[in-house]
């Protein structure tokens, strides 16, 4: 386990926000972590203290003043092996396209249209993490945590409750608990989804599917779209895309005959955020350092010294303006650390 106090977490956020923490622990088992909840530094922070993985989906405002946690539990097994499938049973620090590669490596199939997704395991479980018409939701079997006594419990997808970008972890056990691992289910037989934007044209340019030539066409979509956090400070996808009722959409239809929807269920539709920001005029635009990416609107970037503050409040006015235009409300998917 490492500890620090007053640590730089530069490199702990892909917005590139250069500040500190009051205390920053890394533990390397479940053991190591349980030891740490029962010390009186962990007492000291009990009320304000976060998780993290590689800090892709959030955004500090300014030094935090409290304790950072971060797994360093990297362990991959597999725990079931049958016909049909394989569980994979994965420690929370395990880096998710790392995971994604070794499964596509291993001819696993179900989890290839994430490719290229920053982040960690555990993040994955809680935030349900989605790209291309997939979930994470829809391979994960189960999710082992603990709460802040120590107290083991496993998770059965179906009480992890989730829902588009939502879980029980974001909302009724928000910082009541610790993924340490994530059990996943991977299918032996691949059943491909293509029908997301350009993807099968993409696919298919290459021959027949595999799931190798759907990472690739997944990761050369990305990085043409996204930029890189390495170069411009970023969190990807910094909205949800709403969910409105669909008579709301028919309404707006009628006015704004463009406007795209992708059908959630009978009574509802989602509309693509980055539609919405760049009809609304932010698409290139920049508020201080803070910019909507020119070529992705739904990316808000750092352009180079930006605060916390700066980028929440380009969100804020984006909001209000869509808002204003179509009585939509979008929501940031990036989490707030104040």
């Amino acid at each position: 386990m490492q500890q620090y106090t007053n640590y730089p977490l530069l490199q702990h956020n892909t917005f590139q926000m250069d500040v500190r923490a009051a205390l920053y622990v890394e533990y390397n088992s479940v053991d190591e972590l349980c030891q740490f909840l029962s010390s009186t530094d962990f007492e000291h922070y009990r009320n304000k203290f976060i998780h993290i993985g590689a800090g892709s989906n959030l955004l500090f405002a300014g030094d935090y003043n409290g304790l950072v946690l971060h797994s360093a539990i990297h362990d991959l097994e597999v725990v079931e092996d049958t016909s049909e499938y394989q569980l994979l049973r994965v420690g929370s620090g395990y880096v998710w396209d790392d995971l994604v590669a070794y499964c596509v490596d291993h001819k696993l199939a179900g989890i290839e249209n994430l490719s290229a997704i920053p982040g960690e395991v555990g993040a994955s479980a809680v935030q349900n993490i989605g790209a291309y018409g997939v979930e994470v939701c829809d391979i994960i079997d189960r999710v082992e945590a603990i709460d802040l006594q120590g107290t083991p419990r496993i998770f059965t997808k179906e009480e992890c409750q989730y829902g588009y970008r939502d879980s029980i972890f974001k909302r009724e056990l928000r910082g009541k608990y610790i993924i340490t691992h994530v059990v996943y289910r991977l299918m032996k037989s691949p059943a491909f989804k293509l029908g997301y934007g350009d993807l099968r044209a993409r696919v298919e340019a290459e021959g027949a599917p595999t799931l190798d030539a759907v990472r690739k066409a997944v990761t050369a979509i990305r990085d043409s779209k996204l930029p890189n956090p390495k170069e411009l400070g970023n969190a990807g996808s910094f909205f949800t895309n709403p969910v409105i009722p669909r008579e709301q959409y028919d309404t707006l239809k009628s006015k704004f005959p463009d406007i795209p929807s992708y059908p959630i269920d009978e009574t509802h539709v989602k509309v693509p955020a980055g539609w919405l920001i760049e009809h609304v005029g932010w698409k290139g635009r920049a508020l201080g350092h803070a910019a909507v990416h020119d070529r992705q609107a739904l990316v808000l970037v750092n352009k180079g010294g930006a605060t916390g503050a700066e980028i929440m409040q380009l969100a804020h006015r984006i909001s209000q303006d869509i808002y204003a235009q179509y009585g939509i409300r979008i929501v940031p998917e990036v989490n707030y650390i104040q």
